[in-house]
């Protein structure tokens, strides 16, 4: 097999793709670099191409379902990579992640309930919680000596408190890419099975944890939890597929998963995307080679961007990523306020990044980067940034 060339630039404009060709609508500049949205500028493995291209070729797609094959390829995965045993009926596939984050809210509380998060986090977190008239509490991530932990005081008070009944846990945590420990997910799976509280565990970017900090899934940690406890994974970050919408989310518990499944029955959903089943199997039994290159390839990024701040822009921070393939860079030693930061990002170094508070508390001051680029792109990028640091406002 012919190793995959991640340096090449692959020109997305005018592809309707929402990272390039979308910057006049959000109302910034159209010459803006963008290194904001949570997807690659990398081609998906070939096998999956390969495959897609005779399902193209085939010309028919009707409404479509998958056989045990496809289960077969997921649990290898997981158990492969992850050492996680799954069971075929605990398999709920969903068009996303946010999806089924929503479905949850909706299935497993009733309007008014509390649901917990950990900001500064993913911003949807916020939004199916909102959207979906339940009550939102936070337990913020705490942010010392340039690295983040949970403080489990204000977890435990937060649940007992407001009477939680789910928590989202993101793992690993997007965006200050902390891959959490055994010890914190025990701990975390403690706290909740004392109060009675619902996991829902988004671990999309379970692939990209770095070998120095594995992932656990949460439930492999908690497997005492199963009852009350949802794990979401899906092959989008994973393999470049988002695009295709599929996720497959883990319900050990029956009556849980027959909850889940009746909101999404409630909400007109059935039979997924023909194209993304067929190219999230292929990409879970062929896909292997692929990612050890694209991790491999994601980590030279990182030392690049690290390399580059620790001797051009040291004023800017890198909090030290454990896993994903983001940069999560605290700016407050540029000595601006959040309105000041953003015009530097956006109207003087013309990048498009995701702007910290939008995650929420603790955000301010802070900027996300998405590292799964040509490393030129990224070059470019910073050189923009520098360029924009260093001139008078």
């Amino acid at each position: 097999m012919e190793p995959v060339c991640f340096d090449e630039v692959i020109d997305r404009r005018n592809t309707n793709s929402i990272k390039f060709d979308f910057a006049a609508e959000e109302g910034l500049p159209a010459d803006v670099l963008p290194l904001w949205v949570a997807d690659m500028d990398f081609r998906a493995p070939q096998a999956v191409l390969d495959t897609l291209r005779r399902r193209v070729e085939h010309g028919i797609f009707g409404y479509s379902d998958v056989k045990a094959d496809y289960y077969e390829a997921l649990a290898s995965w997981f158990l492969r990579r992850h050492g996680w045993r799954t069971q075929p009926e605990w398999l709920v596939k969903t068009p996303g992640v946010v999806f089924a984050l929503a479905m949850a809210v909706r299935a497993l509380t009733d309007p008014g309930d509390a649901v917990l998060f950990q900001p500064p986090v993913y911003y949807p977190f916020a939004d199916v919680i909102r959207r979906n008239g339940r009550r939102i509490v936070e337990n913020q991530l705490l942010y010392r000596d340039g690295a983040y932990e949970i403080d489990f005081a204000d977890f435990e008070r937060k649940i007992s408190e407001e009477h939680v009944k789910l928590f989202l846990l993101c793992s690993p945590h997007n965006p200050v890419c902390r891959v959490w420990t055994r010890g914190e997910l025990r701990r975390i799976g403690e706290i909740c099975r004392k109060h009675c509280v619902i996991v829902v565990s988004d671990e999309i970017h379970c692939d990209f944890a770095f070998p120095e900090h594995p992932h656990t899934v949460f439930l492999a940690a908690n497997p005492e939890l199963s009852g009350q406890a949802i794990v979401c994974t899906a092959p989008s970050k994973t393999f470049n597929l988002a695009g295709l919408q599929t996720s497959n989310i883990w319900v050990p518990d029956r009556e849980l998963r027959a909850r889940f499944t009746a909101e999404i029955g409630r909400c007109g959903y059935s039979e997924l995307n023909a194209l993304g089943l067929a190219a999230c199997q292929t990409a879970y039994s062929s896909g292997e080679a692929w990612l050890d290159e694209c991790r491999a390839y994601l980590r030279g990024n990182l030392n690049f961007l690290r390399g580059f701040l620790n001797a051009r822009l040291p004023q800017i921070r890198l909090v030290e990523p454990e896993g994903t393939y983001f940069a999560w860079l605290d700016c407050s030693g540029l000595g601006l306020d959040t309105r000041a930061l953003d015009d530097l990002i956006v109207n003087r170094a013309k990048l498009w990044l995701d702007a910290g508070h939008l995650f929420g508390k603790g955000g301010d001051g802070f900027q996300r980067v998405v590292l799964a680029c040509p490393r030129a792109t990224l070059a470019e990028a910073l050189a923009r940034l520098e360029r924009a640091a260093g001139a008078p406002s």
